[in-house]
C-alpha cells in the first residue's frame, strides 16, 4: 500500500511539474528574450540589453494602452466585487423562489465562450450607441468577472458563524448595520482578494476588449497590433510587464485567501 501511495504521489508530482513547465516555460522565455540585444528570439542569446524596454517606454501608444488597461481594471474590480459581494450575501442570507435560477444566471458568464460574449456585447453596445467607449470595456469585463468575485466572497461567508449576525440584530442593529459591522469586516480578506483577482482578469483579457474597445486599446490589444505583420521584440517587454502585473495581483489574492484559512485553522475568526 505504501508503494502504491508513493507511486501515486510521484505521478502527481510529475504531472504537476509538467503542467507548470508547459505554462511557464514560454513565459520565462519571453522574459529572457526581452533582455536580448538580438532582434530575433534565437539561441545563442546576444548581449544583455534594455533596448526593447526603452522602446516601449518611449512609445506613446503603450502609455495610452497602459492608462486604458489600468482604468478598466480598476473600475472593473470595484464594480465586479461590489456586485459579487451583494450576490454572495443574497445567496448566503436569503431564501426565495427561483433562487437556484438566480445563482445559475449569476455564475453563467464564465461558461460562455469569449468570442460569443464579445459578439453579443458588440451588438448590444452598437444598438445603444456606446460601442468603442472605454466604459463599454468596463461593463463587459464586469459581467465577465462578477462570478469570480462572488465565488471568493461566498466561500468566505461559508466560514462565518451565523450566530454573529443574529447577535448583532438582538443588540438592536439593523440589517444594514449588521452587514457593515459584522459581515463586511469578516469578509475583508475575501473582498480584497476579489478586487485583486478581478483586476488581474480584466488587465490581461483580450478577446472581449478587442471587439468592444474601438480606439481605446488595452495592452493585450496593443500586443496583437505589435505582432501583426512583423516580428517586434518589444512584444516581449510588453508581455513581461503584463505578466508581472497579473501575477502580482493573483499572488496577492491567493496569499490573502490562504491567510484567512490559516486564521480559521488557528481558531481566530476575525
Amino acid at each position: 500500500m505504501n508503494n502504491i501511495t508513493k507511486f501515486s504521489n510521484a505521478m502527481l508530482l510529475t504531472y504537476t511539474t509538467a503542467i507548470f513547465l508547459f505554462i511557464f516555460l514560454p513565459i520565462a522565455g519571453s522574459v529572457v528574450f526581452s533582455f536580448n540585444s538580438q532582434r530575433f528570439p534565437t539561441i545563442p542569446l546576444g548581449s544583455f540589453s534594455m533596448e526593447w524596454y526603452e522602446g516601449v517606454v518611449d512609445d506613446v501608444d503603450f502609455w495610452d494602452a497602459a492608462k486604458a488597461s489600468l482604468t478598466v481594471s480598476l473600475f472593473t474590480s470595484i464594480i465586479a466585487t461590489f456586485i459579487g459581494f451583494c450576490t454572495a450575501y443574497t445567496d448566503y442570507r436569503y431564501q426565495f423562489r427561483g433562487k437556484s435560477i438566480f445563482i445559475a444566471l449569476a455564475l453563467l458568464p464564465p461558461t460562455i465562450p469569449l468570442i460569443i460574449m464579445a459578439l453579443a456585447m458588440l451588438a448590444w453596445f452598437a444598438r445603444i450607441g456606446i460601442s468603442g467607449q472605454i466604459y463599454a470595456i468596463i461593463i463587459s469585463h464586469s459581467v465577465l468577472t462578477i462570478p469570480f468575485a462572488m465565488a471568493i466572497i461566498r466561500m468566505r461567508l461559508n466560514e462565518i458563524d451565523p450566530r454573529l449576525e443574529a447577535a448583532a440584530w438582538n443588540l438592536g442593529a439593523s440589517e444594514w448595520v449588521a452587514v457593515k459591522s459584522v459581515i463586511i469586516p469578516f469578509c475583508r480578506p475575501a473582498i480584497i482578494s476579489a478586487l485583486c483577482l478581478t483586476a488581474a482578469i480584466s488587465f490581461d483579457e483580450f478577446a472581449v476588449a478587442w471587439f468592444v474597445s474601438g480606439l481605446n486599446k488595452t495592452i493585450p490589444v496593443l500586443i496583437l497590433e505589435i505582432v501583426t505583420g512583423n516580428i517586434d521584440p518589444r512584444v516581449n517587454a510588453v508581455g513581461s510587464f503584463v505578466f508581472l502585473v497579473s501575477m502580482t495581483l493573483v499572488v496577492t489574492a491567493q496569499c490573502l485567501i490562504m491567510a484567512s484559512r490559516l486564521r480559521k485553522s488557528n481558531g481566530n475568526f476575525k
